[in-house]
């Protein structure tokens, strides 16, 4: 994207990084609560509590002893995912989508044997791509399947929906496509593709890959304005169920659409990107300043999403102000059609 001036960016009130961590992070989120949604056991444990779906835990691995006996934990399973606890940044995930005679197909469709998979879980277990390199826990969970109507979108990996939840309300989507760059991840700092979703419809509105413009998949050569998500209402309601769980006030929540069993979270995350806006090609400060406006009566998880649905929905609501230019304005303008 060409260089904005900071004047603009204040102008369509875009969240930087300052005020993010002391106006909202420091302000809404109790550090009491960040160990629930640091540690992805649990988080995982915690929404099970609530009945929340999520992907189905098949063991933990806590200390370098336990590695030594992976392989009969391994034998029954064709797919899996392995992640650390406490991991950052999609960083230390490990997906597994087939097995072969000598080992295991990663969903990039690289080989691994069984002793790369134990130096991986080494590797977690010692901190290596946890927070602050602290001792770490490996988790084995069951991979997801790729809902059909992503299958033509997304490269050799499953898709999933970052969603912004501010004080129970989600204010903003934004749908990461995995990429031969990303290794099969939907992690956008390894290359994914950013998809900004309208939250009135679950519709594209935008699309970026390391902050550039895009209109079509860099891999598939699908176009990306056509995405609508399905389950949009279901997705936005469980993302707002996080914050009865947690109490974080600026939670980011990422989920995905299992083909088999629908709607599922994977994660949450007390300190959420900024790129979401980018995504959106538009800024946040308007849309939490106008919660936070609220006389903030009480209002269940189907009010706030069914909120939430009118007042963000870009089909009807007037712009702000936005990132692209005017040729681009016109490409939105398709996408949203």
């Amino acid at each position: 994207m060409s260089w904005i001036s900071p004047f603009t960016l204040r102008r369509i009130g875009v969240l930087g990084m300052n005020r993010r961590n002391v106006a909202y992070i420091s302000r809404y989120n109790e550090r009491s609560n960040y160990p629930l949604v640091d540690d992805k056991l649990r988080t995982k444990l915690m929404a099970q509590k609530m009945g929340l779906s999520v992907p189905d835990l098949l063991h933990v691995i806590t200390t370098q002893h336990e590695i030594e006996g992976i392989e009969p934990v391994l034998s029954s399973l064709n797919q899996f995912v392995i992640k650390p606890a406490r991991g950052s940044g999609g960083k230390g995930i490990l997906v597994i989508r087939g097995r072969t005679p000598d080992g295991f197909r990663k969903s990039s469709g690289s080989l691994i044997t069984l002793n790369d998979v134990k130096r991986h879980v080494t590797n977690i277990i010692s901190g290596l791509h946890s927070l602050g390199g602290r001792p770490d826990v490996a988790i084995i969970e069951s991979l997801v399947e790729t809902s059909d109507i992503f299958e033509q979108v997304s490269f050799e990996g499953v898709p999933d929906i970052r969603l912004i939840v501010f004080k129970g309300f989600p204010v903003m989507g934004m749908l990461r496509l995995a990429t031969k760059a990303s290794d099969g991840k939907a992690n956008l700092h390894q290359g994914a593709v950013g998809v900004g979703l309208d939250i009135g419809s679950g519709r594209a509105v935008a699309a970026v890959q390391h902050n550039q413009v895009l209109v079509i998949h860099p891999d598939t050569d699908v176009p990306l304005k056509g995405i609508a998500v399905p389950n949009w209402p279901s997705l936005l309601s469980l993302a707002a169920r996080c914050y009865e769980g947690t109490r974080l006030g600026y939670l980011g929540c990422d989920l995905v659409i299992d083909r088999n069993r629908g709607p599922l979270l994977l994660e949450l995350n007390a300190r959420p990107g900024l790129s979401i806006q980018i995504a959106n090609a538009e800024g946040l400060l308007p849309r939490l300043r106008q919660i936070e406006s609220l006389d903030e009566p009480y209002m269940s998880v189907d009010e706030r999403v069914q909120a939430s649905m009118t007042w963000f929905d870009r089909r009807s609501a007037a712009e702000q102000g936005s990132l692209w230019t005017e040729e681009d304005q016109e490409e939105k303008a398709g996408a949203t059609a």
